[in-house]
Protein backbone atom coordinates (compact mmCIF):
# COMPACT_ATOMS: atom_id res chain seq x y z
CA UNK A 1 0.00 0.00 0.00
CA UNK A 2 1.40 3.34 -1.11
CA UNK A 3 1.34 6.22 1.57
CA UNK A 4 1.07 9.37 -0.71
CA UNK A 5 -2.50 9.35 -0.65
CA UNK A 6 -1.80 10.15 3.24
CA UNK A 7 0.33 13.61 2.66
CA UNK A 8 -1.60 14.47 0.10
CA UNK A 9 -4.57 14.68 2.75
CA UNK A 10 -2.42 16.24 5.28
CA UNK A 11 -1.49 19.09 2.75
CA UNK A 12 -5.08 19.70 1.45
CA UNK A 13 -6.09 20.29 4.83
CA UNK A 14 -3.48 20.89 7.21
CA UNK A 15 -0.61 22.54 5.22
CA UNK A 16 1.83 19.96 5.84
CA UNK A 17 4.53 19.20 3.15
CA UNK A 18 3.62 16.86 0.29
CA UNK A 19 5.51 13.42 0.07
CA UNK A 20 5.45 11.82 -3.19
CA UNK A 21 6.71 8.22 -4.01
CA UNK A 22 9.19 7.82 -6.67
CA UNK A 23 8.30 7.01 -9.86
CA UNK A 24 9.89 3.26 -11.08
CA UNK A 25 13.58 3.20 -11.29
CA UNK A 26 15.86 0.27 -11.36
CA UNK A 27 16.78 -0.20 -8.20
CA UNK A 28 20.53 -0.66 -9.58
CA UNK A 29 20.62 2.36 -11.85
CA UNK A 30 23.30 4.02 -9.92
CA UNK A 31 25.89 0.80 -11.86
CA UNK A 32 24.03 1.41 -15.04
CA UNK A 33 25.05 2.22 -18.68
CA UNK A 34 23.56 5.57 -20.17
CA UNK A 35 22.93 4.20 -23.45
CA UNK A 36 22.04 0.75 -22.61
CA UNK A 37 19.72 1.91 -20.13
CA UNK A 38 18.61 5.40 -20.61
CA UNK A 39 19.67 6.31 -16.88
CA UNK A 40 23.06 8.28 -16.24
CA UNK A 41 24.92 5.25 -14.06
CA UNK A 42 28.41 4.91 -13.74
CA UNK A 43 28.83 2.24 -16.70
CA UNK A 44 29.99 -0.26 -13.82
CA UNK A 45 28.38 -2.88 -15.46
CA UNK A 46 29.16 -2.47 -18.55
CA UNK A 47 32.95 -1.77 -17.31
CA UNK A 48 33.01 -6.03 -15.58
CA UNK A 49 31.26 -6.92 -18.65
CA UNK A 50 34.07 -5.92 -20.86
CA UNK A 51 37.27 -4.39 -20.17
CA UNK A 52 37.23 -5.73 -16.63
CA UNK A 53 36.57 -9.64 -17.02
CA UNK A 54 38.47 -12.36 -16.64
CA UNK A 55 40.77 -9.42 -14.88
CA UNK A 56 41.76 -9.97 -11.17
CA UNK A 57 42.35 -6.96 -9.22
CA UNK A 58 44.35 -6.39 -5.42
CA UNK A 59 42.22 -5.94 -2.42
CA UNK A 60 41.31 -2.41 -1.74
CA UNK A 61 40.61 -1.38 2.21
CA UNK A 62 37.49 1.96 2.03
CA UNK A 63 37.29 3.10 5.18
CA UNK A 64 33.79 4.41 6.47
CA UNK A 65 33.42 7.06 8.57
CA UNK A 66 30.31 7.63 9.63
CA UNK A 67 27.29 6.46 11.66
CA UNK A 68 28.06 2.93 11.89
CA UNK A 69 28.04 -0.02 9.79
CA UNK A 70 26.08 -3.48 10.32
CA UNK A 71 28.92 -5.71 10.22
CA UNK A 72 27.29 -8.96 10.08
CA UNK A 73 24.42 -7.78 7.00
CA UNK A 74 24.17 -10.58 4.68
CA UNK A 75 25.65 -8.51 1.71
CA UNK A 76 28.57 -6.65 3.73
CA UNK A 77 29.53 -9.67 6.24
CA UNK A 78 32.05 -10.69 3.73
CA UNK A 79 33.84 -7.70 2.62
CA UNK A 80 34.25 -6.55 5.93
CA UNK A 81 37.45 -5.24 7.19
CA UNK A 82 39.14 -7.38 9.98
CA UNK A 83 42.34 -6.90 11.63
CA UNK A 84 44.27 -9.82 11.77
CA UNK A 85 46.82 -8.09 14.56
CA UNK A 86 43.48 -8.67 16.94
CA UNK A 87 42.44 -11.69 18.45
CA UNK A 88 38.68 -10.86 19.04
CA UNK A 89 37.04 -9.55 22.27
CA UNK A 90 39.94 -10.73 24.03
CA UNK A 91 39.56 -7.08 26.36
CA UNK A 92 43.63 -6.85 25.23
CA UNK A 93 45.04 -4.16 22.40
CA UNK A 94 47.18 -7.24 20.18
CA UNK A 95 48.55 -4.78 17.91
CA UNK A 96 49.28 -2.40 20.12
CA UNK A 97 47.51 0.22 18.02
CA UNK A 98 46.02 1.82 21.52
CA UNK A 99 42.54 0.31 20.34
CA UNK A 100 41.46 -2.51 22.09
CA UNK A 101 39.55 -5.11 20.46
CA UNK A 102 39.48 -3.43 17.22
CA UNK A 103 38.24 -5.95 14.85
CA UNK A 104 36.40 -4.29 11.97
CA UNK A 105 37.40 -0.46 12.33
CA UNK A 106 37.05 1.90 15.90
CA UNK A 107 33.74 3.76 17.23
CA UNK A 108 35.09 7.55 18.11
CA UNK A 109 31.58 8.39 19.59
CA UNK A 110 31.07 5.83 22.32
CA UNK A 111 32.82 4.82 25.78
CA UNK A 112 32.33 2.47 28.72
CA UNK A 113 29.03 3.81 28.99
CA UNK A 114 27.82 3.09 25.52
CA UNK A 115 27.17 5.04 22.43
CA UNK A 116 25.96 8.32 21.43
CA UNK A 117 22.94 8.41 19.29
CA UNK A 118 22.09 12.10 19.04
CA UNK A 119 24.35 15.12 19.80
CA UNK A 120 24.09 18.88 19.08
CA UNK A 121 24.62 20.51 15.61
CA UNK A 122 27.96 22.59 16.25
CA UNK A 123 26.43 26.15 15.88
CA UNK A 124 24.72 25.22 19.34
CA UNK A 125 28.24 23.89 20.92
CA UNK A 126 29.68 27.01 19.90
CA UNK A 127 27.03 28.84 21.17
CA UNK A 128 26.92 27.23 24.11
CA UNK A 129 30.47 27.95 24.46
CA UNK A 130 29.94 32.00 23.64
CA UNK A 131 27.81 32.22 26.32
CA UNK A 132 29.56 30.82 28.74
CA UNK A 133 31.98 33.57 28.29
CA UNK A 134 29.44 36.58 26.62
CA UNK A 135 26.33 35.95 28.56
CA UNK A 136 26.87 38.81 31.35
CA UNK A 137 28.73 40.97 29.02
CA UNK A 138 27.45 44.37 27.68
CA UNK A 139 29.63 45.87 24.28
CA UNK A 140 30.99 48.69 26.05
CA UNK A 141 32.81 46.30 28.33
CA UNK A 142 34.96 43.88 25.17
CA UNK A 143 37.64 44.60 23.43
CA UNK A 144 37.36 45.24 19.37
CA UNK A 145 38.70 41.29 18.59
CA UNK A 146 35.99 40.43 21.75
CA UNK A 147 33.23 42.52 19.75
CA UNK A 148 33.07 40.91 16.84
CA UNK A 149 32.97 37.15 18.77
CA UNK A 150 30.31 39.15 20.81
CA UNK A 151 27.75 39.69 17.14
CA UNK A 152 28.66 36.54 16.08
CA UNK A 153 27.58 34.93 19.45
CA UNK A 154 24.63 36.59 19.40
CA UNK A 155 23.96 36.23 15.73
CA UNK A 156 24.36 32.37 16.52
CA UNK A 157 21.38 32.60 19.50
CA UNK A 158 19.08 34.10 17.23
CA UNK A 159 19.56 31.43 14.99
CA UNK A 160 19.12 28.84 17.47
CA UNK A 161 16.09 30.81 19.17
CA UNK A 162 14.12 30.79 15.91
CA UNK A 163 14.92 27.05 14.98
CA UNK A 164 14.00 25.45 18.41
CA UNK A 165 11.35 27.74 18.34
CA UNK A 166 10.02 26.50 14.98
CA UNK A 167 10.95 22.73 15.38
CA UNK A 168 8.96 22.46 18.77
CA UNK A 169 5.87 24.34 16.84
CA UNK A 170 5.88 21.86 14.20
CA UNK A 171 6.66 18.88 16.48
CA UNK A 172 3.25 19.91 18.48
CA UNK A 173 1.16 20.01 15.04
CA UNK A 174 2.55 16.69 13.88
CA UNK A 175 2.07 15.16 16.96
CA UNK A 176 -1.73 17.36 17.23
CA UNK A 177 -2.15 15.73 13.51
CA UNK A 178 -1.60 12.42 14.41
CA UNK A 179 -4.00 12.15 17.01
CA UNK A 180 -6.39 13.56 14.92
CA UNK A 181 -6.31 11.32 12.22
CA UNK A 182 -6.01 8.18 14.41
CA UNK A 183 -9.16 9.57 16.18
CA UNK A 184 -10.78 9.31 12.86
CA UNK A 185 -10.26 6.37 11.56
CA UNK A 186 -10.97 4.74 15.32
CA UNK A 187 -14.59 6.40 13.89
CA UNK A 188 -14.59 5.17 10.74
CA UNK A 189 -13.69 1.72 11.96
CA UNK A 190 -16.65 1.36 14.47
CA UNK A 191 -19.13 2.80 11.74
CA UNK A 192 -18.29 0.28 9.51
CA UNK A 193 -18.73 -2.68 12.00
CA UNK A 194 -16.86 -5.20 10.33
CA UNK A 195 -17.83 -4.16 6.87
CA UNK A 196 -15.13 -4.30 4.00
CA UNK A 197 -13.96 -1.00 3.02
CA UNK A 198 -15.34 -0.58 -0.09
CA UNK A 199 -16.75 2.97 -1.95
CA UNK A 200 -20.13 1.93 -1.56
CA UNK A 201 -19.83 0.99 2.38
CA UNK A 202 -18.18 4.35 2.98
CA UNK A 203 -20.46 6.67 1.17
CA UNK A 204 -22.98 4.72 3.50
CA UNK A 205 -21.70 5.82 6.63
CA UNK A 206 -23.43 9.07 7.76
CA UNK A 207 -21.46 11.35 9.98
CA UNK A 208 -23.95 13.41 11.23
CA UNK A 209 -21.45 16.44 11.97
CA UNK A 210 -18.85 14.79 13.66
CA UNK A 211 -15.77 16.53 12.17
CA UNK A 212 -13.40 13.48 13.00
CA UNK A 213 -15.82 11.22 11.12
CA UNK A 214 -15.69 13.30 8.13
CA UNK A 215 -12.13 13.63 8.01
CA UNK A 216 -11.66 10.00 7.84
CA UNK A 217 -14.13 9.10 5.05
CA UNK A 218 -12.47 11.99 3.34
CA UNK A 219 -9.01 9.98 3.63
CA UNK A 220 -10.35 6.61 2.60
CA UNK A 221 -12.25 7.98 0.43
CA UNK A 222 -9.50 10.22 -1.36
CA UNK A 223 -7.31 6.73 -1.52
CA UNK A 224 -9.90 4.69 -3.38
CA UNK A 225 -10.56 7.30 -5.66
CA UNK A 226 -6.57 6.21 -6.12
CA UNK A 227 -7.01 2.61 -6.47
CA UNK A 228 -5.65 2.15 -2.97
CA UNK A 229 -6.68 -1.35 -1.51
CA UNK A 230 -6.87 -2.35 2.38
CA UNK A 231 -7.10 -4.99 4.47
CA UNK A 232 -8.09 -2.72 6.99
CA UNK A 233 -8.27 0.28 9.35
CA UNK A 234 -5.70 -1.18 11.36
CA UNK A 235 -3.03 -1.43 8.44
CA UNK A 236 -3.95 1.98 7.17
CA UNK A 237 -2.89 3.47 10.80
CA UNK A 238 0.42 1.40 11.13
CA UNK A 239 1.26 2.44 7.90
CA UNK A 240 0.19 6.30 8.74
CA UNK A 241 2.36 6.02 12.28
CA UNK A 242 5.43 4.92 10.58
CA UNK A 243 5.17 8.02 7.80
CA UNK A 244 4.49 10.42 10.36
CA UNK A 245 6.60 9.19 12.59
CA UNK A 246 9.11 10.10 10.49
CA UNK A 247 8.45 13.61 10.80
CA UNK A 248 7.68 13.52 14.18
CA UNK A 249 11.54 12.07 15.11
CA UNK A 250 12.99 14.65 12.89
CA UNK A 251 11.58 17.80 14.51
CA UNK A 252 11.72 16.05 18.39
CA UNK A 253 15.75 15.42 17.33
CA UNK A 254 15.66 19.24 16.59
CA UNK A 255 13.97 20.68 19.47
CA UNK A 256 15.09 18.41 22.21
CA UNK A 257 18.57 17.75 20.99
CA UNK A 258 20.56 19.46 17.86
CA UNK A 259 19.03 23.27 18.53
CA UNK A 260 19.59 22.32 22.62
CA UNK A 261 22.09 24.14 24.13
CA UNK A 262 21.43 22.23 27.80
CA UNK A 263 21.63 18.99 26.05
CA UNK A 264 25.38 18.12 25.57
CA UNK A 265 26.35 13.89 25.70
CA UNK A 266 29.84 13.92 25.21
CA UNK A 267 30.99 13.94 28.83
CA UNK A 268 28.87 11.33 30.46
CA UNK A 269 29.39 8.59 27.55
CA UNK A 270 32.42 8.92 25.63
CA UNK A 271 34.48 10.18 28.25
CA UNK A 272 37.28 11.69 27.00
CA UNK A 273 38.96 15.16 27.51
CA UNK A 274 37.44 16.76 24.88
CA UNK A 275 39.71 19.83 25.88
CA UNK A 276 42.01 18.42 24.65
CA UNK A 277 42.06 18.04 20.80
CA UNK A 278 45.10 16.29 19.96
CA UNK A 279 43.70 13.11 22.42
CA UNK A 280 43.64 10.27 20.21
CA UNK A 281 43.17 7.27 22.46
CA UNK A 282 39.05 7.04 23.48
CA UNK A 283 35.98 5.30 22.40
CA UNK A 284 35.24 1.93 21.82
CA UNK A 285 34.71 -0.91 19.53
CA UNK A 286 30.97 -0.75 18.54
CA UNK A 287 31.45 0.11 14.52
CA UNK A 288 27.95 -0.36 14.45
CA UNK A 289 26.10 2.22 17.07
CA UNK A 290 22.68 2.28 17.68
CA UNK A 291 21.57 3.80 14.43
CA UNK A 292 23.66 2.24 12.01
CA UNK A 293 21.07 2.74 8.95
CA UNK A 294 23.19 5.37 7.39
CA UNK A 295 26.10 3.99 7.23
CA UNK A 296 25.07 0.37 6.35
CA UNK A 297 23.41 2.24 2.84
CA UNK A 298 26.88 3.95 2.05
CA UNK A 299 28.61 0.43 3.12
CA UNK A 300 26.61 -1.18 0.42
CA UNK A 301 26.71 1.24 -2.39
CA UNK A 302 30.21 1.31 -2.17
CA UNK A 303 31.14 -2.89 -1.62
CA UNK A 304 28.10 -5.01 -1.17
CA UNK A 305 28.74 -8.24 -2.55
CA UNK A 306 28.61 -8.36 -6.14
CA UNK A 307 26.87 -11.09 -7.93
CA UNK A 308 25.77 -13.49 -5.22
CA UNK A 309 22.05 -13.37 -6.08
CA UNK A 310 21.37 -11.55 -2.59
CA UNK A 311 19.95 -8.27 -2.36
CA UNK A 312 22.31 -5.71 -4.88
CA UNK A 313 25.58 -5.04 -6.08
CA UNK A 314 27.92 -2.22 -5.01
CA UNK A 315 29.90 -0.33 -7.48
CA UNK A 316 33.51 -2.08 -6.36
CA UNK A 317 34.33 -5.60 -5.91
CA UNK A 318 37.52 -6.44 -3.87
CA UNK A 319 37.05 -4.11 -1.51
CA UNK A 320 37.21 -4.71 2.16
CA UNK A 321 35.05 -2.00 4.57
CA UNK A 322 36.66 -0.29 7.66
CA UNK A 323 33.85 1.04 9.79
CA UNK A 324 35.07 4.03 11.76
CA UNK A 325 32.17 5.40 13.72
CA UNK A 326 32.42 9.22 14.11
CA UNK A 327 29.30 10.91 12.84
CA UNK A 328 25.99 10.76 15.56
CA UNK A 329 22.38 11.79 14.63
CA UNK A 330 23.93 15.98 14.67
CA UNK A 331 27.02 17.26 13.73
CA UNK A 332 29.58 15.19 14.07
CA UNK A 333 32.99 16.95 16.36
CA UNK A 334 36.24 18.08 14.51
CA UNK A 335 38.18 16.09 16.94
CA UNK A 336 36.37 12.90 16.11
CA UNK A 337 36.40 13.39 12.27
CA UNK A 338 40.48 13.78 12.52
CA UNK A 339 41.10 10.99 14.44
CA UNK A 340 38.95 9.11 12.28
CA UNK A 341 40.81 9.94 9.35
CA UNK A 342 44.09 9.01 10.81
CA UNK A 343 42.71 5.48 12.37
CA UNK A 344 41.90 4.74 8.71
CA UNK A 345 45.20 5.60 7.30
CA UNK A 346 47.34 4.05 10.08
CA UNK A 347 45.42 0.94 9.51
CA UNK A 348 45.70 0.43 5.55
CA UNK A 349 42.70 2.52 4.09
CA UNK A 350 43.58 4.09 0.66
CA UNK A 351 40.09 5.66 0.08
CA UNK A 352 38.10 6.82 2.66
CA UNK A 353 34.29 7.86 2.07
CA UNK A 354 33.18 10.75 4.64
CA UNK A 355 29.32 11.16 3.78
CA UNK A 356 28.75 14.15 6.22
CA UNK A 357 28.82 17.66 6.78
CA UNK A 358 27.88 20.91 8.69
CA UNK A 359 27.66 24.66 8.11
CA UNK A 360 30.17 25.45 11.14
CA UNK A 361 33.77 24.42 12.35
CA UNK A 362 35.25 24.20 15.93
CA UNK A 363 38.55 23.65 15.38
CA UNK A 364 39.23 23.29 11.26
CA UNK A 365 43.04 23.39 11.81
CA UNK A 366 43.49 19.20 13.25
CA UNK A 367 40.75 18.37 10.69
CA UNK A 368 43.61 19.99 8.00
CA UNK A 369 46.33 18.37 9.74
CA UNK A 370 44.32 15.11 9.22
CA UNK A 371 43.92 15.80 5.45
CA UNK A 372 47.32 16.70 5.08
CA UNK A 373 48.51 13.51 6.75
CA UNK A 374 45.99 11.46 4.53
CA UNK A 375 47.38 12.96 1.12
CA UNK A 376 51.14 12.30 2.67
CA UNK A 377 50.27 8.78 3.04
CA UNK A 378 48.61 8.76 -0.41
CA UNK A 379 44.90 8.09 0.99
CA UNK A 380 42.36 9.50 -1.60
CA UNK A 381 39.11 11.40 0.62
CA UNK A 382 35.24 11.06 -0.83
CA UNK A 383 33.26 14.10 0.64
CA UNK A 384 29.78 14.50 0.43
CA UNK A 385 29.14 18.22 -0.99
CA UNK A 386 25.94 18.35 1.31
CA UNK A 387 22.05 18.44 0.97
CA UNK A 388 20.90 22.29 1.17
CA UNK A 389 20.89 23.33 -2.25
CA UNK A 390 23.31 25.99 -1.77
CA UNK A 391 26.40 27.34 -3.61
CA UNK A 392 29.36 26.39 -1.37
CA UNK A 393 31.47 28.80 -3.41
CA UNK A 394 29.92 30.85 -1.24
CA UNK A 395 28.40 28.88 1.65
CA UNK A 396 30.25 27.61 3.87
CA UNK A 397 30.52 23.76 4.24
CA UNK A 398 32.77 21.70 6.69
CA UNK A 399 35.32 20.19 6.11
CA UNK A 400 36.65 21.02 3.27
CA UNK A 401 39.43 20.78 0.72
CA UNK A 402 40.90 24.33 1.52
CA UNK A 403 43.52 24.28 4.27
CA UNK A 404 42.77 27.24 6.82
CA UNK A 405 46.48 28.47 6.89
CA UNK A 406 49.09 27.34 4.11
CA UNK A 407 52.23 25.87 5.17
CA UNK A 408 55.57 27.24 3.76
CA UNK A 409 55.83 26.00 0.28
CA UNK A 410 52.35 24.29 0.76
CA UNK A 411 49.29 23.79 -0.94
CA UNK A 412 46.12 25.59 -0.53
CA UNK A 413 44.26 22.79 -1.19
CA UNK A 414 44.12 19.21 -0.76
CA UNK A 415 45.41 17.59 -3.86
CA UNK A 416 43.44 13.84 -2.52
CA UNK A 417 40.17 15.14 -2.08
CA UNK A 418 37.30 14.61 -4.31
CA UNK A 419 33.79 16.57 -3.72
CA UNK A 420 30.70 15.26 -4.41
CA UNK A 421 27.32 16.38 -5.97
CA UNK A 422 23.95 14.49 -6.45
CA UNK A 423 22.76 13.46 -9.95
CA UNK A 424 18.99 12.80 -10.59
CA UNK A 425 18.04 9.33 -12.97
CA UNK A 426 15.45 11.68 -14.07
CA UNK A 427 17.86 13.62 -16.81
CA UNK A 428 17.34 16.09 -18.74
CA UNK A 429 16.33 19.44 -16.71
CA UNK A 430 15.92 17.39 -13.70
CA UNK A 431 19.37 15.75 -13.89
CA UNK A 432 21.04 17.64 -10.86
CA UNK A 433 19.13 16.72 -7.54
CA UNK A 434 17.08 19.18 -6.19
CA UNK A 435 18.49 19.14 -3.02
CA UNK A 436 22.21 19.00 -3.73
CA UNK A 437 25.21 21.63 -3.34
CA UNK A 438 26.91 22.38 -5.90
CA UNK A 439 29.77 24.55 -6.94
CA UNK A 440 32.18 25.81 -9.87
CA UNK A 441 35.27 25.92 -7.75
CA UNK A 442 34.61 23.71 -4.72
CA UNK A 443 32.57 20.87 -6.00
CA UNK A 444 34.18 18.78 -8.32
CA UNK A 445 31.55 16.44 -10.53
CA UNK A 446 28.37 14.68 -9.95
CA UNK A 447 27.27 11.17 -9.52
CA UNK A 448 24.13 8.82 -8.95
CA UNK A 449 22.05 10.22 -5.43
CA UNK A 450 18.57 9.69 -6.07
CA UNK A 451 16.41 6.72 -5.22
CA UNK A 452 19.56 4.38 -4.61
CA UNK A 453 18.83 1.14 -3.21
CA UNK A 454 21.29 -0.60 -0.71
CA UNK A 455 21.81 -1.96 2.48
CA UNK A 456 20.58 -1.12 5.92
CA UNK A 457 20.64 -2.76 8.91
CA UNK A 458 19.44 -6.26 9.88
CA UNK A 459 19.80 -7.95 6.45
CA UNK A 460 17.48 -5.47 4.72
CA UNK A 461 17.48 -3.28 1.63
CA UNK A 462 16.10 -0.35 0.95
CA UNK A 463 16.22 3.52 -0.90
CA UNK A 464 18.12 6.68 0.56
CA UNK A 465 19.18 9.65 -1.66
CA UNK A 466 21.24 12.58 -0.80
CA UNK A 467 25.31 13.32 -1.54
CA UNK A 468 25.63 11.33 1.32
CA UNK A 469 24.97 8.53 -1.36
CA UNK A 470 26.53 10.34 -4.05
CA UNK A 471 29.37 10.15 -2.41
CA UNK A 472 30.25 6.34 -2.01
CA UNK A 473 29.54 6.04 -5.42
CA UNK A 474 32.47 7.42 -6.35
CA UNK A 475 34.61 6.00 -3.93
CA UNK A 476 33.42 2.62 -5.35
CA UNK A 477 34.88 3.82 -8.81
CA UNK A 478 37.88 5.15 -7.16
CA UNK A 479 38.24 1.53 -5.31
CA UNK A 480 37.86 0.13 -8.73
CA UNK A 481 40.66 2.28 -10.32
CA UNK A 482 42.82 1.49 -7.30
CA UNK A 483 42.33 -2.39 -7.06
CA UNK A 484 42.62 -2.77 -10.98
CA UNK A 485 45.22 -0.05 -11.43
CA UNK A 486 47.14 -0.10 -8.32
CA UNK A 487 49.99 1.47 -9.24
CA UNK A 488 47.78 4.78 -9.60
CA UNK A 489 48.07 7.06 -6.82
CA UNK A 490 45.63 8.95 -4.90
CA UNK A 491 46.11 11.76 -6.86
CA UNK A 492 46.34 10.28 -10.18
CA UNK A 493 42.96 8.15 -9.17
CA UNK A 494 41.03 12.20 -8.68
CA UNK A 495 43.08 13.45 -12.13
CA UNK A 496 41.37 10.83 -13.94
CA UNK A 497 37.85 10.57 -12.62
CA UNK A 498 38.00 13.90 -13.23
CA UNK A 499 38.97 13.98 -16.92
CA UNK A 500 36.89 11.19 -17.82
CA UNK A 501 33.33 12.77 -16.53
CA UNK A 502 30.64 12.58 -19.01
CA UNK A 503 29.74 16.13 -19.83
CA UNK A 504 26.42 17.06 -19.70
CA UNK A 505 26.01 20.10 -22.45
CA UNK A 506 22.43 21.42 -21.00
CA UNK A 507 20.90 23.51 -18.78
CA UNK A 508 19.31 21.93 -15.21
CA UNK A 509 16.99 23.31 -12.47
CA UNK A 510 19.11 24.89 -10.54
CA UNK A 511 19.28 23.54 -6.83
CA UNK A 512 16.53 24.85 -5.11
CA UNK A 513 12.97 26.14 -5.64
CA UNK A 514 14.28 29.29 -7.66
CA UNK A 515 13.13 27.78 -10.60
CA UNK A 516 16.02 28.96 -12.52
CA UNK A 517 17.89 27.08 -15.32
CA UNK A 518 21.38 26.90 -15.31
CA UNK A 519 23.91 25.17 -17.70
CA UNK A 520 25.01 21.86 -15.58
CA UNK A 521 28.34 22.51 -16.29
CA UNK A 522 28.50 25.53 -14.00
CA UNK A 523 27.97 23.02 -10.81
CA UNK A 524 31.23 21.94 -10.41
CA UNK A 525 34.70 22.05 -11.48
CA UNK A 526 34.57 19.17 -14.30
CA UNK A 527 30.86 20.19 -15.07
CA UNK A 528 30.08 16.56 -15.82
CA UNK A 529 29.07 12.94 -14.03
CA UNK A 530 31.04 10.32 -12.74
CA UNK A 531 31.80 7.32 -15.12
CA UNK A 532 33.77 3.72 -14.33
CA UNK A 533 34.13 2.66 -17.88
CA UNK A 534 35.43 5.70 -19.09
CA UNK A 535 38.13 5.64 -16.06
CA UNK A 536 39.19 2.47 -16.22
CA UNK A 537 39.59 3.11 -19.96
CA UNK A 538 42.48 6.07 -19.54
CA UNK A 539 43.22 4.58 -16.13
CA UNK A 540 44.73 1.47 -18.48
CA UNK A 541 46.94 3.93 -20.20
CA UNK A 542 48.62 5.43 -17.51
CA UNK A 543 51.93 4.81 -15.83
CA UNK A 544 50.92 4.97 -12.30
CA UNK A 545 53.30 6.92 -9.87
CA UNK A 546 52.02 5.15 -6.43
CA UNK A 547 54.73 4.46 -3.93
CA UNK A 548 55.25 0.67 -2.51
CA UNK A 549 52.47 -0.30 0.22
CA UNK A 550 52.79 1.36 3.48
CA UNK A 551 50.89 -1.91 5.03
CA UNK A 552 51.95 -1.14 8.91
CA UNK A 553 52.60 -2.98 11.66
CA UNK A 554 49.11 -4.10 13.36
CA UNK A 555 47.16 -3.01 10.33
CA UNK A 556 47.46 -6.28 8.56
CA UNK A 557 43.87 -7.34 7.25
CA UNK A 558 41.61 -10.30 6.28
CA UNK A 559 38.27 -10.95 5.13
CA UNK A 560 35.03 -12.03 5.81
CA UNK A 561 32.91 -11.58 10.00
CA UNK A 562 34.10 -11.84 12.97
CA UNK A 563 30.81 -12.54 14.03
CA UNK A 564 31.40 -11.64 17.53
CA UNK A 565 29.63 -8.59 19.63
CA UNK A 566 31.42 -5.62 20.59
CA UNK A 567 33.45 -4.97 23.82
CA UNK A 568 34.00 -1.45 25.38
CA UNK A 569 37.26 -0.18 25.45
CA UNK A 570 38.90 0.95 28.49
Amino acid sequence: MKLKFYMLFLTTFLSLPLIIAQDAVPDNWFNLDAAESGVQGVSAEKLYGSLLKNRTGERVIVAVIDSGVDAEHEDLKDVMWVNAGEVPNNGIDDDKNGYVDDVHGWNFIGGKNGNIDKDNLEITRLYRKFHAKYKDATLTSLSDKDKKEYAQYKKMEKIIEDKRKSASEQLAQMESTKMLVMEALDMVDEALDGKAITNENINAIEPGGNRSLVIGKNIISDALSKGENFESIDAIKKDFDGQLGDAIKYYDTQANYQYNPDFDPRSSIVGDNYADQNERIYGNNDVEGPDAFHGTHVAGIIAAVRNNETGMNGVADNVQIMSVRAVPDGDERDKDVANAIRYAVDNGASIINMSFGKGYSWNKKIVDDAVRYAEKHDVLLVHAAGNSSENTDISDNFPNDTYEKKKFFGKKQARNWIEVGALSWKGGEDAAAGFSNYGKTNVDLFAPGVAIYSTIPDDNYGEAQGTSMASPVVAGVAAILRSYFPTLSARQVKEILMETVVPLNQKVNKPGKSGELVPFSNLSVSGGTINALKAAEKAAKVKGKRKKSRLKKGARSGSGSSKKKPVAAA
